[in-house]
């Protein structure tokens, strides 16, 4: 067995052990029918998707020839931590950290450390554009979450709130 393509055949093995993963935690809900759909029917229907996919694309990664075999480069360090603290400050924002005494300052606030925090993993960061995306994200999420589907979200630090 010859691999053409490194990127293609790994992300493909990923793709099928999600899928996989996904699919057989799904049995241990009610699927029930197409018609009649259980809380398990969902999830297992994206697994076995998504290993159908994963196959597709390792069986690609083994017939198709590339120029160089799209080998897997070094790991993107930099993007990698920026996105993973983004994510971790965005969490303990919303909800805050009760053991250590930090009180939740909201979705506003979470929203836009988040998106300051993982602008930081690109190559440029532009602080005006920034401020405007973290601005729209942080209307459409309050919008959508407050407003049409009266969410219970704390949306303001309590020392604002009271």
């Amino acid at each position: 067995m010859n691999i053409k393509s490194q990127k293609d055949f790994f992300s493909g093995l990923l793709f099928m052990a999600v899928g996989v993963a996904f699919a057989w935690g799904a049995t241990s809900y009610s699927v029930g029918t197409g018609a009649r759909m259980g809380p398990g029917y969902f999830p297992l229907m994206l697994g076995i998707l998504m290993a159908i996919l994963g196959a597709v694309i390792t069986f690609k990664a083994l017939v198709v020839e590339t120029e160089d075999g799209e080998k897997i480069g070094s790991w993107a360090w930099k993007p990698l931590i920026f996105i993973i603290a983004a994510n971790l400050v965005f969490g303990v924002l919303l909800g805050g950290l009760p053991s250590i005494g930090l009180p939740a300052m909201g979705m506003i606030a979470g929203i836009y450390a988040l998106t300051f925090i993982a602008s930081l993993a690109g190559d440029k960061f532009n602080f005006k554009e920034n401020l405007i995306l973290a601005t729209i994200l942080a209307v459409s999420c309050y919008l959508g979450f407050i407003v049409l589907l009266k969410l219970q979200f704390q949306t303001w630090p309590t020392f604002i709130t009271g």
